[in-house]
Order: structure tokens, then C-alpha cells, then sequence
């Protein structure tokens, strides 16, 4: 079987492709051949050695992916061999075949790809938790979203458009404006300094957003902070890049809420992943009835193909 290994800390070249031994399915755990595997920033970040830098290397990549399980172990009732699944977080799924916890798999409606069930999980479901959940967008509301052009980025873009907000997006570079405009952002900023929170008072006449969303680093922590307006939400998330530095609470400029966030996926979330994914076999849907609506949504899903090996192997779903 082939998987997708890591030597050490650095870049691409420190990948390999080799062979392991099968996986077996213990209990509660199902085999499945992987088909698609969500390429997701935090596989850079573990490649880089800011994350999972305590497991020993070598060690496999990959925590998202969609597929067809392919044997059971004992104690499980709800998956069988045969059926499509996709799942948000099983480390080694840069693989052909991985053994899962058959409660972290989440079965796949007919009309949706395997491609497409890989690219909605961690993203999706992280977009809605930030727009439904954590700062639960009201109509009129205004929303920066950094890297408005990103697989997070767009998705979060549609939903707070969805729940009726307006949005300022901030991309580093011109060519994917596009990209933000076509997801719904009603301004785009190009931005790559961390210069941005004088548009956003302009934009907004000086009273700011209602909320930030920033996964971007340090560079754009305080440039975040001073776009937000008085008792507005503050959604800062994604460690990867780097902490955002001693924060000095009698230097906030504003009464605002703070909070970090490292990674909203739990099992209690799952069911909430299984309707994401029937909304997007039919092209529109319900949100979550934990998330409070009942709008009709329809999703522009943001991924695309690279071939990691022979056609006939996993392919990375780029989302």
C-alpha cells in the first residue's frame, strides 16, 4: 500500500511516497480506500514542523479525505463495507487505504463526488461554524474576511452572504479579486503588508465591522483589531502562521470580544457534516438546525485535482 510520508521538518522534497502495510480495522474502526484526500494549509504547517512537532518522523500527512470502506472490525453497526464516506480529521490520509474510527465517518448522498465530499469537510464546516455559530451573522451585518479568495475564504464569504451580511474581503494579490467577487464579496481589498484597516474604516464611514474573521498571522493582528468597531467580535484562528505576539489588554483600542479559535471539529459535529454534504448533492439545502436557520443555501465549492500518483491512486483535492 502506498501513503505519502514525512522525513523531517522543511519543504516538498522532504515528502516521500512508500509503501506500508495494510491497514487492519480494529474495533469500532472501519478500512477505506482513500479517493480523494483534502489538501488543507495545516498539512503545510505539520510539514513545516509548527504542528504535530512532538510525533516522531517519519510520519504520514493528511487528515481529510472521502472514499469507500471497504472491510469493518468489530462493534460497528452504522458503516458497512461497500459504503462511500468522507471525514474531517484521520491522520495518514495521504494514503490508498487508511483504518478510521467508524464514528468520525460520515456517509456520502449518491449525487455528490468523492472529490467534492474531500473538499467540503474541514473547510465547510469551519465556515459555518464561524458564520452561524461562533458570531452568529445577522442581516446588515459587516464582515472582514481575510483571504477572501482561500477555500475558507470563499465558503465563509457565501454563508454570511446567505445570513444577509455584506462583506469586505481582503486578498494579497490583484488576480484573485475575481475569485472573492465571484463568492459575493461586496468590496475587495489588495493587501500583502498588513495596511488594510484604513480601507475598511473608509468602507464602512468609520465605524467598522461587526466582525473579523483572520486566519492570516501576526501580520494582520493589528490591522484586524483596528477594523473592528465598538463591541464588535474578533474570530482569530489558524496557528500556523505564527502566534500574534504579547497582547496588552489596556491597549485595546475598543470594547470588542475576543476569542481564538483552533479547530471547532469534534465528534458531537459530525451529524452537522452529514447534511453539509446532502446540501451539496442537490445543489442547495437546509443550514444545520444547530445553526439556527432554515434558509435554502446554494454553495460554489471551491477545489480542484492534482494527481499525486498513477491514476489509479488517491488524488489530492486542492480546497
Amino acid at each position: 500500500m502506498k501513503t505519502i510520508m514525512m522525513d523531517g521538518p522543511g519543504g516538498p522534497e522532504k515528502l516521500r511516497l512508500v509503501d506500508c502495510g495494510e491497514p487492519v480495522a480494529g474495533p469500532d474502526e472501519a478500512v477505506v480506500e482513500v479517493d480523494a484526500a483534502g489538501v488543507n494549509f495545516m498539512d503545510i504547517g505539520v510539514r513545516r514542523g509548527g504542528i504535530w512537532s512532538t510525533m516522531a518522523n517519519p510520519k504520514p500527512l493528511g487528515v481529510e479525505g472521502a472514499g469507500r470502506v471497504s472491510s469493518v472490525g468489530d462493534d460497528v453497526a452504522d458503516i458497512r463495507p461497500g459504503q462511500r464516506v468522507a471525514w474531517v480529521y484521520a491522520p495518514g490520509s495521504y494514503a490508498q487505504r487508511i483504518a478510521i474510527p467508524a464514528a468520525s465517518l460520515v456517509p456520502i448522498p449518491d449525487a455528490i463526488d468523492h472529490t467534492t465530499a474531500a473538499a467540503v469537510m474541514m473547510q465547510g464546516l469551519t465556515a459555518s461554524h464561524f458564520a452561524t455559530d461562533f458570531y452568529p451573522v445577522r442581516q446588515g451585518d459587516i464582515a472582514l474576511v481575510h483571504a477572501a479568495a482561500g477555500g475558507l475564504g470563499l465558503l465563509l464569504t457565501q454563508i454570511i452572504k446567505l445570513r444577509g451580511g455584506m462583506v469586505i474581503g481582503r486578498v494579497s494579490h490583484e488576480d484573485k479579486i475575481e475569485a472573492a467577487r465571484q463568492a459575493g464579496a461586496d468590496h475587495v481589498i489588495v493587501d500583502s503588508e498588513g495596511r488594510f484597516a484604513d480601507e475598511v474604516m473608509r468602507v464602512t464611514d468609520g465605524e467598522g465591522v461587526h466582525v473579523v474573521y483572520d486566519g492570516s498571522g501576526p501580520a494582520t493582528f493589528q490591522g484586524s483589531l483596528a477594523s473592528l468597531r465598538s463591541s464588535g467580535t474578533f474570530c482569530w484562528y489558524g496557528p500556523v502562521l505564527g502566534a500574534a505576539g504579547p497582547l496588552h489588554i489596556m491597549s485595546l483600542p475598543k470594547s470588542i470580544k475576543m476569542a481564538t479559535q483552533r479547530s471547532p471539529i469534534t465528534s458531537t459535529r459530525l451529524p452537522c457534516c452529514a447534511r453539509v454534504l446532502s446540501s451539496c448533492s442537490t445543489g442547495s439545502s437546509r443550514a444545520c438546525s444547530t445553526y439556527g436557520s432554515a434558509a435554502s443555501i446554494r454553495l460554489r465549492m471551491p477545489h480542484a485535482r492534482t494527481p499525486t500518483w498513477r491514476a489509479a491512486g488517491p488524488r489530492a483535492s486542492c480546497c
